[in-house]
């Protein structure tokens, strides 16, 4: 990206190279301070400009939304609105403002999840990862499924069990294949998914399609996300119907929610097409951002890969998942899917990445094969400008011994 004069903050930690949330972010989340009920906030440097009592001072009108301990009233409000408070934001926080703002110190803060999850649906959108995982259960072969260039393939998780960062997840029980049946077990074969999830910002109708370009405005923003799998359990259940008890021990995502426009300098194509898709899936403009992602277990970074490698953007997930007239709701969440580059270190998940326990990873001193007790593992993004970087903070989760 090029930009010689980036905007700078008169909030002096906002304007370090490697701020994850400079002036040019300004993204959204919910947190409270000691003593006071969780309302909504911005990042800036390392503060947090609290949205509520900028709202109560006259500084900014969001219709007493910012109150709220959700974002889901504001976001409501449309995409006016939030291109209004953003260009207020940024002329309240630049250098040179004339206004005070209300700001608190993340430190002092503890964050919460940023939304009321209304639904949660995940995809399987990158092709290095369907084709890894593909090879491991079907070979080479018959990896794909014929399906899949030709529409977004997902199944709808539980809303219930979607957490902000930094909440401990417990290790599953479940039925997993024995020698002669089925076997009550914890699960041994926990895993990550290194994913983003797009906020829709707006409904659609019970009967009504959406356009891809219709979709790409109704996208809020973007926030990282670990979709928690056991594999040994999926393994078990997901003939023929799919994912199910595997998928709904906890997904966990990052406390900030980037916006679309901080993200629009990073525009960028994805993966190379294998055929044509059909015309409700064409995209007029590229769907996808130059995000660097990468995952780490116990602080040791494991696999490094950028959003631009998937095959199918949120928009046009958006657009398929309300192709069937299915109503889309503000608050509804949709994970990309596990986002694999070409070569083992760039891959999302273990299950990839030691070839289903054939090839362990070295870590602490030991091996890993799967996630174990004790671990945490954190996802962390961001996208590169020139002297500044769109970042999303931490997505970070540690796992608890299975209740027995």
């Amino acid at each position: 990206m090029t930009d010689k004069n980036p905007l700078r903050s008169h909030i002096a930690s906002a304007n370090a190279p490697d701020c994850d949330f400079p002036i040019q972010n300004l993204p959204y989340g919910v947190f409270s301070t000691e003593g006071g009920a969780p309302r909504c906030g911005v990042a800036i440097g390392d503060r947090i400009v609290d949205l509520a009592k900028a709202e109560e001072a006259g500084l900014i009108d969001a219709q007493g939304t910012f109150s709220q301990p959700v974002l889901n009233d504001f976001i409501a409000l449309g995409r006016e609105v939030w291109d209004r408070t953003r260009a207020r934001l940024t002329e309240l926080l630049a250098e040179g403002g004339a206004e005070t703002i209300p700001t608190v110190a993340m430190a002092d803060a503890q964050m919460h999840l940023p939304i009321r999850v209304t639904e949660f649906t995940d995809f399987y959108a990158s092709k290095n990862h369907a084709f890894n995982v593909g090879v491991l259960f079907r070979g080479p072969e018959n990896a794909l499924p014929p399906q899949w260039t030709h529409m977004p393939i997902g199944y709808n998780g539980r809303a219930s069990s979607v957490v902000v960062s930094g909440t401990d997840i417990r290790r599953p029980m479940g039925q997993v294949k024995g020698e002669d049946g089925p076997v009550w077990t914890e699960c041994k074969r926990l895993d990550l998914e290194l994913e983003l999830g797009a906020i829709v910002g707006a409904n659609s109708s019970m009967g009504e399609r959406v356009s891809v370009e219709q979709a790409e405005e109704m996208i809020f923003g973007y926030v990282l996300l670990n979709d928690w799998s056991a594999r040994d359990i999926q393994a078990w259940e997901y003939q023929p119907l799919g994912p199910f008890q595997a998928k709904a021990l906890g997904t966990t995502i990052s406390p900030w929610i980037v916006t679309t426009a901080a993200l629009e300098p990073f525009r960028c194509k994805g993966a190379e097409r294998v055929n044509p898709v059909l015309p409700y899936l064409e995209e007029k403009r590229p769907g996808f951002f130059d995000i660097n992602l990468e995952w780490a277990l116990n602080d040791t970074v494991l696999g490094r890969t950028n959003y631009n490698v998937m095959y199918w953007s949120s928009a046009q997930q958006l657009a398929h998942h309300a192709v069937s007239g299915c109503p889309m709701r503000v608050g509804d969440l949709l994970g990309t899917g596990t986002i694999s580059g070409p070569s083992r270190d760039q891959t999302g998940a273990l299950l990839e990445m030691t070839e289903a326990g054939k090839n362990p990873v070295e870590i602490d001193g030991g091996t890993r094969i799967f996630i174990e007790d004790g671990d945490s593992i954190t996802l962390r993004g961001h996208a590169s400008g020139d002297g500044y970087r769109i970042g999303f903070g931490e997505c970070a989760g540690k796992v608890l011994p299975a209740q027995q």
